[in-house]
């Protein structure tokens, strides 16, 4: 299923099924048993968005050590679980995962994970979704008794009922990292005290770093040299032109991406382009490198499987890609990303790694496109992605491959 359809289906089916269990809760809460006093097993719905589940890694941390690895569930559609199980956070056997091949499909999926979360004697939940309504609805039916989110007090984000027991407003002025911490700690708390949260700053724990075997980066270095015609691995700069359709408003203009490979192939005579790609990206990519016209310019879309891509990013000095997810996890690696925002604020969303770079032209309009307004905006030019000029990406990137070329130089 599209995330388009998806994001329909869960506005115009999830809204009424919010209401509806809002009365189903008004009626039956006073036969329930009262909220545990202190959570002991907890589900976490963190459904899409792979880059997010990087930000949200000192949450997922938090509520590890609060009840322990054994008894912290997250709840994510399947293609999204890889990035989870990258980090090691919990057991494998706790990812609990809903297929999206289909409305049937989700819904078999859901009801399946409903009832074995029932089994798991689950008492908590988090909803990490923001203003989703399928995922407070996955809590409030997990048969958690302890139920936080963000709710939408004054209409400022998307209508999903009264599912929860612990109600947050959401603060758009705080990191994405710092909200998913947030909806943890207030957990603990009781729930006649929120939405006020009196925390002071809360430590950030950073992700692991991805150590692939010597055979994996032999795997990719196969990989790259047979895509480049070369017997040597050459020094590799990679282009995320981001050609899907998941967010338009995100994306650079294409033939910057084209310029910009010039500009780059052009100073660098040692070095090789790599577009990247999911495998519904690889025609565009392929497209983008064949623009490029240059036997050191390729794509690797559809050639990687995604552990591949992030043991090619550990071979690999600089990447340029918007604000998307390969911009967070590619943050499990030693590669510096320059990453170019538009829609959405690098103040909530820009990533913390000291490798990260970041351009955003902050033009009047921008953000438009936040949790308030379910990621849709009215916008159809991006002019804030087309304030970002190839001058400065390119001079932004040279400075970043030059400090790393002496950073090497300087360590041999």
């Amino acid at each position: 299923m599209e995330v388009t359809t998806m994001r329909h289906v869960d506005r115009w089916l999830g809204t009424p099924a919010c209401a509806i269990l809002t009365l189903v809760r008004k009626l039956t809460d006073p036969f329930r048993r009262a909220p545990v006093d202190k959570p002991r097993r907890i589900l976490i719905v963190k459904l899409a968005e792979q880059g997010a589940t990087v930000l949200a890694y000192s949450a997922l941390r938090r509520a590890v050590e609060a009840v322990g690895r054994e008894n912290v569930f997250v709840a994510v559609f399947a293609e999204n679980r890889f990035i989870l199980d990258l980090l090691h956070v919990i057991p494998p056997e706790n990812v609990i995962t809903l297929r999206t091949t289909g409305l049937f499909r989700v819904i078999l999926d859901a009801l399946g994970a409903i009832r074995r979360l029932h089994r798991e004697g689950i008492d908590s939940a988090i909803d990490f979704e923001f203003f989703a309504h399928a995922s407070v609805i996955l809590a409030y039916l997990s048969g958690a008794s302890r139920r936080v989110g963000f709710h939408s007090f004054a209409g400022e984000g998307a209508y999903r009922g009264d599912l929860l027991t612990h109600r947050l407003v959401y603060n758009a002025q705080l990191h994405a990292t710092e909200v998913f911490r947030i909806l943890v700690e207030a957990l603990f708390l009781p729930s006649k005290r929120l939405p006020v949260l009196d925390l002071g700053p809360l430590d950030e724990e950073l992700p692991p770093q991805l150590e692939p075997t010597a055979e994996e980066l032999r795997e990719v270095q196969d990989i790259a040299k047979q895509l480049l015609g070369r017997q040597e691995m050459p020094p590799l700069i990679l282009l995320n032109a981001n050609t899907g359709d998941l967010l338009p408003l995100r994306r650079w203009p294409t033939e910057r991406y084209v310029e910009l490979a010039r500009r780059l192939l052009e100073r660098y005579p040692e070095v090789a382009i790599g577009l990247t790609g999911s495998p519904d990206e690889a025609a565009g990519a392929q497209r983008v490198a064949e623009a490029v016209d240059s036997d050191r310019c390729v794509s690797f879309g559809g050639h990687t499987t995604l552990h591949q891509l992030l043991v090619l990013y550990c071979l690999s000095e600089v990447m340029i890609t918007n604000d998307s997810g390969p911009a967070h996890y590619s943050n499990l690696t030693p590669i510096d990303v320059v990453t170019l925002f538009g829609p959405e604020t690098p103040a909530a969303f820009g990533s913390r790694s000291p490798r990260s770079h970041i351009f955003w032209a902050g033009i009047a309009c921008s953000p438009c496109v936040n949790a308030f307004n379910d990621r849709w905006s009215p916008c159809t030019d991006n002019v804030c992605m087309q304030k970002i000029s190839v001058d400065e990406v390119f001079e932004g990137v040279c400075q970043v491959y030059e400090k790393r070329q002496g950073s090497a130089v300087g360590q041999d």
